[in-house]
């Protein structure tokens, strides 16, 4: 027994699967304190999408850090803050046509879900909230109130309301009218179904199982918010920052929604950082109405800018992630073939395979550890085996996890074929 067995919380999770003490990493690359090297297909649960110790990003920081600069600021202003500002506007927010004011929350995915949550009710006036079936919004009680894993909501320990689910994308057929019955509904005063203040949807289900909504779908749940005036929010956290090609998840789509969250891999570093971006005409917060200790780290704002402008500058980044998500597709495609039954899911750099027996992936996923690779399981009943490789990853190392990943399913699929033998 170790401390970590003896002393941390029995909440622990990721280090039951992956039972190694990392040390240090470089890029796509991990090494344990034994010396083994792992293959990153995890990338902090997407929270490194420009991959470990990026030394673009690291450069910036350690000059700002030894410079003396102010690191902790609440809300203040600091030269950090604005050259931050000042990029996101330029590479980001400009180029795609989008006036988005920008709020610090807090440092992480469930703080910017809910100011987007609170705003919404502030903005309407109207308290009830609409997510999907296997949505994941965060931990906290706003965000777990939205959220459909029945694990996790059990956490709260109190009733989770003020919100309803409603089928996600593909949830029954394929074929059945996406919105007819929101859209009765809404329309009809004897319904007993209060407008809601607000939908919250993720455009590609990072934790619920790699569900991708399809561009049309996601434009048809635009044009029924605005036809009846809800808020249309978009969770950004896992999807977004350029994993799924573009840099906001929602482009392809070409949509504009009223509120969008984004964490994670904004800072580009790891570092805690995230924004709510919202419509001007939105802006109703009073000062300190909504505050956080934590949502001005400079150290975050730094790394951030460095790699907007790294990145974002220009397309040339962008088409070689769009290279990155070919080859990882056709990599899926011939996994799934191999296993009766089993599909590819997600989209872009947020992808993955469903396999029909549940327990199959999370096999996959351990026996791809014992062969130097990380890559974790989603769904409900971690039934997809969930590839998340940074955004930077070379074709090479992309290949090499690839194989390792078929190796661990021939072995784990080899084990049930003999045992149904037997």
């Amino acid at each position: 027994m170790d401390i970590f067995e003896t002393r941390e919380s029995e909440v622990r999770s990721y280090c039951r699967s992956w039972p190694a003490v990392f040390e240090r990493a470089q890029g796509s690359m991990v090494h344990s304190e034994d010396g083994t090297a792992y293959l990153d297909f995890f990338s902090g649960a997407g929270a490194l999408n420009y991959g470990h110790n990026n030394p673009a990003l690291l450069e910036p920081l350690l000059e700002y850090l030894r410079s003396g600069a102010i690191v902790h600021s609440l809300d203040m202003k600091t030269p950090a803050k604005r050259e931050f500002l000042q990029t996101f506007e330029e590479l980001i927010l400009k180029p795609r046509n989008l006036d988005y004011k920008v709020m610090f929350p807090g440092p992480t995915g469930t703080n910017t879900v809910e100011a987007a949550l609170k705003l919404a009710r502030k903005i309407t006036g109207r308290q009830h909230i609409l997510s999907f079936t296997n949505a994941f919004h965060g931990m906290t009680l706003g965000s777990l109130s939205v959220t459909g894993n029945s694990m996790k909501r059990k956490g709260a320990g109190i009733p989770l309301t003020n919100s309803s689910k409603i089928p996600y994308d593909d949830y029954f057929d394929g074929e059945t009218a996406d919105f007819l019955w929101l859209e009765r509904v809404l329309e009809d005063s004897g319904s007993g179904v209060d407008k809601p203040a607000a939908v919250i949807v993720e455009t590609v289900q990072g934790e619920g199982g790699l569900n991708a909504a399809r561009a049309s779908w996601l434009r048809g749940l635009s044009e029924l918010c605005k036809k009846h005036e809800i808020l249309l929010i978009v969770d950004d956290v896992q999807a977004g920052c350029g994993r799924t090609g573009t840099f906001f998840s929602f482009e392809e789509a070409g949509i504009t929604p009223d509120i969008v969250c984004v964490s994670k891999s904004i800072s580009g570093y790891g570092l805690p950082m995230a924004l709510t971006l919202f419509r001007r005409d939105l802006d109703a917060w009073t000062p300190g109405e909504h505050n956080g200790t934590f949502r001005g780290h400079n150290p975050a704002f730094v790394t951030a800018t460095a790699a907007l402008k790294t990145y974002w500058a220009d397309g040339k980044f962008q088409q070689q992630v769009g290279a990155r998500i070919v080859q990882l597709h056709e990599g899926l495609e011939r996994i799934a073939a191999s296993v009766e039954g089993a599909s590819v899911r997600g989209r872009g750099l947020l992808a993955g395979v469903v396999f029909p027996d549940p327990d199959t992936a999370g096999k996959i996923a351990a026996a791809a550890f014992d062969r130097g690779l990380l890559v974790e399981t989603s769904g409900p009943e971690s039934e997809v085996v969930k590839v998340m490789p940074a955004l930077t990853i070379t074709a090479d190392e992309l290949d090499r996890g690839l194989d390792i990943l078929v190796e661990a399913t021939n072995a784990v699929a080899g084990t049930r074929e003999l045992a149904g033998a037997l």
